[in-house]
């Protein structure tokens, strides 16, 4: 019988090697073995979908560097919140094809920045159809439908526009190899009527307190759309029995952010409730904090029939909490152990091997020990 193994999104495409949503971190994420590539997607004045991690490109492309856009420059409500900077709503797509997008993770490679172009979802399906003949391989698209709601609003709504990219590409029905994620629901709840594409609600929060639960502050404590709708509650919420199942009348599975998985908790010696400095570097930071038994998160989801996949993966150490010894392979072993359905990585490789090696663990019946120790499959 086959295993079945977690695939491996390629977050933003390669993002811990190249600037993210490149056609070039893409290749570069399938090279590595990604089984999906992720493009977040927002809209040009003129209507195109093109992939940016958010409207506002001033921290992921060189726009803030080029004198002829300097007057573009402004401040704007995205989602309840204020921001200045450049946003792709202001700028047609032969603008958008001048810029280059950068690294914006400071302690990353930044070599390449201002080289890459930014793509459109068409350049983005063609790749990942080119590449998937090259390879003998399905190789998919996971995009995501950024700040819905603050996109119907300029009427530049993402929705019918991606169903349009997906259906002239043959890609518009239930075994395409896509996936619709979002923050949002009523997007989502929209989707479902107009395809049968697989569908994900994304559950995030805050940040993660002292003892390890989470935090919802405002405006982070809940998707845009319900507090334009006065829907009360928190993101945790979907998390409950409840919650899945209302999630199970619209979407396939949930992209959980991690700590809903496995959380972890800082230590606080001194009382003063701050999280203590354990390994010295200077900084409070999730190698300072150990992690907490698992919930039951995956297994509840499997039950009410929906598939889970985690975010985000990196392999730098600081984010990786004490337990995993500054080893990012030991997380995603700890992951897959759980039984997680699949994983965002910003490194993909690492993310490939680490599932290679679980799997050749669970065929020879020691894959419990592995993550306990992942140098036991070179035993």
């Amino acid at each position: 019988m086959q295993i079945k193994l977690p695939i491996v999104i390629g977050h933003r495409g390669a993002s811990g090697y190249l600037p993210e949503h490149t056609l070039e971190g893409y290749a570069l994420a399938i090279e590595l073995g990604a089984d999906y590539i992720e493009p977040d997607l927002v809209v040009t004045s003129d209507g195109y979908l093109i992939a940016r991690h958010e409207p506002n490109m001033i921290n992921t492309t060189n726009v803030k560097d080029l004198p002829q856009f300097a007057a573009r420059k402004r401040t704007a409500v995205v989602s309840g919140v204020l921001e200045e900077g450049f946003f792709a709503s202001d700028f047609t797509l032969d603008e958008i094809k001048t810029l280059g997008g950068i690294q914006q993770v400071a302690e990353r490679d930044s070599q390449f920045n201002g080289l890459f172009k930014i793509p459109t979802l068409d350049e983005i399906i063609a790749l990942a159809k080119r590449k998937s003949l090259e390879k003998n391989r399905p190789i998919g698209i996971y995009p995501e439908t950024k700040h819905p709601t603050y996109h119907q609003a300029l009427g530049l709504a993402l929705e019918d526009r991606l169903l349009v990219a997906l259906t002239r590409a043959g890609w518009n029905h239930r075994d395409a190899p896509v996936f619709i994620q979002s923050f949002e629901t009523a997007n989502l709840k929209y989707l479902r009527t107009q395809t049968q594409v697989k569908l994900v609600q994304l559950i995030a929060a805050y940040d993660v307190d002292l003892d390890g639960s989470l935090a919802f502050n405002t405006p982070f404590d809940r998707p845009y759309d319900w507090i334009v709708a006065g829907r009360l509650g928190v993101s945790k919420d979907w998390v409950t029995p409840a919650g899945l199942a209302e999630i199970k009348t619209y979407a396939d599975g949930i992209g959980a952010w991690k700590p809903y998985v496995i959380s972890s908790a800082g230590t606080d010696a001194n009382g003063d409730s701050n999280a203590d400095d354990l390994n010295g570097d200077g900084l409070v930071i999730e190698a300072d904090r150990k992690l907490l038994p698992a919930t039951k998160l995956i297994q509840a989801a499997h039950q009410a029939g929906l598939f889970v996949h985690a975010w985000t993966f990196s392999n730098e150490p600081r984010c990786l909490e004490a337990n995993y010894h500054g080893n990012p392979i030991s997380e995603y072993l700890r992951f897959y152990e759980l039984g997680i359905d699949g994983v965002f990585s910003d490194f993909p490789d690492t993310a490939v091997t680490a599932r290679t090696l679980f799997g050749l663990a669970r065929e020879r019946g020691y894959a419990k020990r592995l993550v306990n120790d992942p140098n036991e499959g070179e035993k």
